[in-house]
């Protein structure tokens, strides 16, 4: 599994719309991506590790996908539409980075994947 991060630094001068993203833009990826894209999640920075500072990031998309392969096969042919977006929501160039995932822990569901293994985490305390 590799994750696709879409992050958008913060800042002062920076704008970020995050109701078109979610509504407008998130979808429109999506229905480009097609079944390819297994999952999204989006958040939205609050701040930093020091209290009342700003977030460095004033959002992050994630794009979940089986290999680079299936990665790059969906977007390739969308790059364009999907990248001239941007501009809709956003005044600041994203960092992409594409990463293999290594380990995801779900305390909700009680199970951890890790290199392709699924176990069940019965007895772990919260």
């Amino acid at each position: 599994m590799i994750k696709v991060s879409v992050l958008y630094p913060g800042g002062v001068g920076t704008a970020f719309d995050m109701d078109y993203y979610l509504n407008q833009h998130i979808p429109m990826v999506r229905a480009k991506l097609g079944t390819a894209c297994k999952s999204v999640a989006v958040e939205q920075g609050l701040g930093s590790a020091t209290p009342g500072s700003p977030p460095a990031l004033s959002a992050m998309g994630h794009l979940y996908f089986d290999s680079v392969d299936a990665f790059q096969a969906a977007f390739g042919p969308h790059a364009g539409a999907i990248m001239s977006d941007i501009l809709n929501y956003t005044n600041v160039q994203p960092t992409i980075q594409v990463s293999e995932m290594k380990l995801s822990f779900d305390f909700t569901g009680c199970s951890f994947h890790t290199r392709g293994l699924t176990s069940a985490c019965s007895g772990l305390a919260r």
